[in-house]
């Protein structure tokens, strides 16, 4: 087997890709100071491919440059019956071949709601909103049971390309200036790292292929329909015409620079649960309490929609202690009138 080094052009032999892979990494993470010694951090364990080839990889960096780190897995079960429940099988494999320890933490047990359930209410049109934000934010709650000092994820170089084309169709100025960043949260109680960065989908894929690693590799059941598939399929179009693309735009990513005069959302904290959150209340407790209320769509609706409802005075806003309160006068207001109106 041969891999083609993208910068030096240099053919490489099975043992040679797997030392210039570990290299990479460990230039990544010395080049970033992502660590100190003594830190215990998180690795965000899915069972995926990247998970498990970070696992390794830092467990084999740590032991062979003497990190002084101390490694943890941090899974979230879903409640994806048919994928979550397979691939959560996978990380408490590698748990034993690793030899580290897993905490797994539930999005029942945090919010009362399994995606299972969830689905059931919104469908398969938005339900990867309410995945990706009760999963940052159960990842997050996980680390801090555990009094960990940082988290590292397996976002690899696709991944954050296709995040920067996501923000940039979005217009989403706030993400766009962070999302390239390498550690995030760093001036909060937990930063997050990606010691991946600069690593290609495909040369993990061969890492994991060649190292014969336990992995999952099943997509998940509700993501057919998922707004990063398209940016995904955009940038694997650009690359086979440049494939340095990826790169590329991590690289625009980091360039772009914000005027002064352009006003960004401020991070402070929920007022309900504490968690980090721009608003007084964050998405994850907007959310939580259109599925709690019966309108599970309301979360997601843009704001005009909402101001229209509450004009017509079918729903109601609390702003000083913001949540969706019924009006039971309003065309008989019955929570399913309510749901059924927020068609957005």
């Amino acid at each position: 087997m041969f891999r083609k080094n993208d910068l030096k052009g240099d053919a490489l032999c099975k043992d040679c890709f797997f030392w210039a892979f570990e290299e990479e990494v460990h230039k990544t993470i010395i080049d970033a100071n992502l660590f100190s010694p003594g830190e215990v951090v998180a690795i965000g364990a899915s069972g995926g491919k990247d998970s498990t080839v970070l696992a390794y990889t830092l467990k084999t960096l740590n032991e062979r440059y003497d990190y002084k780190l101390d490694l943890i897995l941090l899974s979230v079960d879903e409640g994806i019956t048919g994928y979550r429940d397979d691939s959560l099988e996978t990380v408490k494999r590698n748990q034993q071949q690793y030899e580290l320890p897993l905490k797994i933490i539930s999005y029942k047990e945090l919010y009362g709601w399994t995606m299972d359930d969830i689905v059931k209410q919104v469908g398969l049109k938005n339900n990867c909103t309410f995945c990706g934000v009760f999963r940052r934010q159960a990842l997050d709650r996980g680390a801090m049971l555990l009094k960990v000092d940082k988290i590292v994820t397996g976002h690899n170089a696709d991944d954050i390309a296709e995040t920067v084309i996501m923000n940039i169709l979005r217009g989403d100025i706030a993400r766009l200036k962070r999302c390239t960043a390498i550690t995030t949260g760093a001036d909060g109680a937990l930063p997050r790292c990606k010691p991946f960065k600069y690593t290609y989908e495909k040369e993990i894929v061969m890492y994991a292929y060649f190292k014969k690693l336990d992995y999952f590799s099943t997509e998940c059941i509700y993501s057919p329909n998922a707004y990063r598939g398209h940016a995904r399929t955009y940038i694997k179009d650009l690359e086979a015409i440049r494939p340095s693309s990826i790169i590329d735009i991590i690289h625009s990513g980091e360039c772009m620079a914000v005027k002064k005069e352009v006003k960004l959302p401020v991070q402070g904290t929920c007022s309900r649960c504490g968690y980090i959150s721009s608003q007084e209340v964050c998405k994850a407790c907007v959310l939580l309490e259109g599925l709690n209320k019966g309108l599970p769509k309301l979360g997601i609706g843009k704001p005009h929609k909402v101001k229209k409802l509450e004009a017509q005075g079918k729903i109601f806003t609390d702003t000083k202690n913001p949540k969706f309160v019924e009006n039971r006068d309003a065309d008989k207001g019955s929570m399913a009138n309510n749901a059924a109106a927020l068609d957005f």
